[in-house]
């Protein structure tokens, strides 16, 4: 069994910061791809970042300059980092993880998501 468990969404003004943390927990053999997405009301859900077990990130063009990725792979856990927010980025944030375990190969797996939400 594999969990996902994502923390550190909330209210903030514009222009201010969040940090969204997800920690992966379970019968884990290995973690390759982990990456945040992110749905709005009335929107399909959209890759906001992504980073690969050896640290290659890619950020969607909205974000980029502002939103960072990192994992700490001693701890599984990914983090995104949000700077100079903006009401558009209002949203339920996912965590995803492609996790390989003893007896699967590898399969996605999702976090409950985390609400941000920015104020104007």
């Amino acid at each position: 069994q594999v969990q996902l468990v994502e923390s550190g969404g909330g209210l903030v003004q514009a222009g201010g910061s969040l940090r969204l943390s997800c920690v992966v927990s379970g019968s884990i053999f290995n973690i390759n791809f982990m990456g945040w997405y992110r749905q709005a009301p009335g929107k399909q859900r959209e890759l906001v970042a992504a980073i690969t077990s050896g640290g290659s990130t890619n950020l969607s063009d909205s974000v980029k300059g502002r939103f960072t990725i990192s994992r700490d792979n001693a701890r599984n856990t990914v983090y995104l980092q949000m700077n100079s927010l903006k009401p558009e980025d209002t949203a339920v944030y996912y965590c995803n993880a492609a996790v390989g375990t003893p007896l699967v190969r590898s399969r996605d797996y999702w976090g409950q998501g985390t609400q941000v939400t920015v104020s104007s």
